[in-house]
């Protein structure tokens, strides 16, 4: 029986790489996006490369939109065996500058979303055999950054939610996981760079550039390189793992 896989987020950048990944190790896939448009050209080049997808369109923001999401899932495909709650959203911003808004909109999509979506796996998942579900934290979870603070706390607290589910739900055959990129050259970085220069005045392109000067593996991170290892938590080789948030960052943090 075929496998499905659920990537919220999906239509671009790192989410459209673990989509991609996931399809040629043999998962159907479900793209959900905010952007329909995103994710209907995303499940295109899927079918283009022989992998059944489809696209549907939510905010993670919406616990309904999150439930819907995976009854759609069940509906076509019969099953989610993954679900990756890919979905996320940067602030760059003096703490002191931070306001209520700003303080909603980050954790509504970074917080509130990861929660919505291991609610609705959930609750499939405990009809099936178990399955997988696969967060997306950030080495900005293990160790905060100046102008990213905001960003960091939620992925701070999608590290605790990665955790405190894994042991939640480890008695339905449930495993929890993250993965936690670095310096990933996409549309996100783009805005964290344009931010940045605004902030200390940085000519563009120049902080990009001395975050991938850190980097010990001495090259910027691709979408690829984070879909290798959801592969891995996605398969069955990762079956004893649980409550682990992962780097993926080509050296930058340690631990």
């Amino acid at each position: 029986m075929s496998k499905t896989a659920v990537i919220t987020g999906g239509g671009q950048g790192i989410g459209q790489g673990i989509a991609e990944r996931l399809g040629q190790d043999g998962f159907n896939i479900v793209i959900s996006d905010l952007n329909i448009d995103s994710a209907n050209e995303a499940v295109d080049k899927l079918k283009g490369k022989n992998i059944d997808a489809m696209a549907v369109e939510g905010n993670v923001a919406n616990q309904d939109d999150q439930y819907d999401l995976v009854s759609k899932a069940v509906e076509h495909y019969g099953c989610v065996d993954v679900f990756v709650n890919n979905a996320g959203i940067d602030q760059v911003q003096a703490i002191e500058d931070i306001t209520p808004e700003d303080l909603d909109k980050i954790f509504n999509v970074n917080v509130y979303g990861t929660v919505y979506g291991i609610q609705a796996a959930t609750k499939q998942m405990k009809k099936q055999d178990g399955g997988k579900i696969i967060n997306a934290c950030s080495i900005a979870g293990k160790t905060a950054f100046e102008l990213l603070g905001a960003y960091s706390a939620t992925k701070f607290a999608v590290k605790g939610l990665t955790e405190g589910a894994a042991k939640e739900l480890a008695q339905f055959n449930i495993k929890v996981n993250a993965y936690c990129p670095g310096i990933v050259g996409t549309s996100m970085w783009d805005r964290i760079d344009a931010g940045m220069i605004e902030y200390i005045g940085l000519k563009p392109g120049e902080a990009w550039q001395q975050q991938v000067d850190s980097i010990p593996l001495q090259r910027s991170q691709t979408p690829e390189d984070v879909a290798k290892l959801v592969s891995f938590l996605a398969s069955t080789d990762s079956d004893y793992m649980t409550g682990q948030a992962i780097n993926i960052d080509g050296g930058i943090e340690t631990h």
